[in-house]
């Protein structure tokens, strides 16, 4: 399933606000319809799910701090490096999931296809305008798991709860950064712990250790909330 969602204003269309929005639901409405049926359909059922079913993959950087996987309708809060979202992004799509991105115009796709990220399965929403928010709920109707840049704004309890409730019903995980999201039960931290390089540089005929070519970021990742394990290093 490929999701192409554009908001951008549509020059002469004379299309406002309220009308993309409901495009934006009548897509998410064609998708949910091809996506999630079996985890849905036994939630109604009273029937348990499979354990996939229940839970996101999540990359081996987060195999520590989350040995269970990332559960469904989540959220989290995210910060420090940029990598950590994009490693999630890479293990749901790469595992036949569907994701969007939210309000995250500088992050760099080639990065998460470096990681294993299926494109075709990525929704990229780089403008949501002033109601970030809005957009990313309306996208857990067919999306397994969002990433929504705030840009500065703070979240009250009474609207994240709302939007807690909806990711629980929908079975899609949310992850969050840039902002103030009060109430989260799970913060993730992912710090710079060094660099790995893929060759030394040469100065004369001695090798200079420490220089090269980076071929990897090690990270620390820091955990906080009720669904978290021990802190990880990879």
């Amino acid at each position: 399933m490929t999701a192409a969602v554009d908001l951008g204003q549509r020059h002469g269309s004379g299309e406002n606000r309220a009308d993309q929005l409901e495009r934006l639901r009548r897509q998410m409405a064609a998708v949910s319809g091809k996506v999630g049926a079996s985890r849905r359909g036994a939630e109604l059922s009273g029937t348990a799910a499979p354990a996939a079913e229940t839970v996101l993959p999540v990359p081996p950087l987060l195999a520590g701090v989350l040995p269970a996987g990332l559960p469904r309708g989540t959220v989290a809060v995210l910060s420090g490096a940029r990598s950590l979202m994009l490693s999630m992004v890479a293990a749901v799509t790469g595992a036949a999931g569907n994701a969007a991105i939210v309000g995250q115009p500088d992050l760099g796709l080639l990065a998460a296809s470096e990681m294993g990220a299926d494109l075709s399965r990525l929704a990229v929403i780089p403008d949501p305008g002033n109601d970030p928010v809005e957009v990313a709920t309306v996208l857990m109707d067919g999306m397994d798991l969002v990433v929504l840049g705030l840009g500065g704004r703070c979240v009250p309890p009474s609207r994240t709860r709302v939007v807690l409730a909806r990711a629980r019903h929908r079975g899609c995980a949310l992850l969050v950064s840039g902002g103030d999201w009060q109430g989260s039960a799970l913060r993730l931290d992912a710090r710079v712990s060094g660099y790995e390089t893929t060759g030394e540089a040469m100065t004369g005929c001695a090798a200079v250790p420490g220089l090269g070519r980076i071929g990897a970021v090690r990270l620390e990742v820091r955990a906080a909330g009720r669904a978290a394990g021990r802190n990880r290093v990879g």
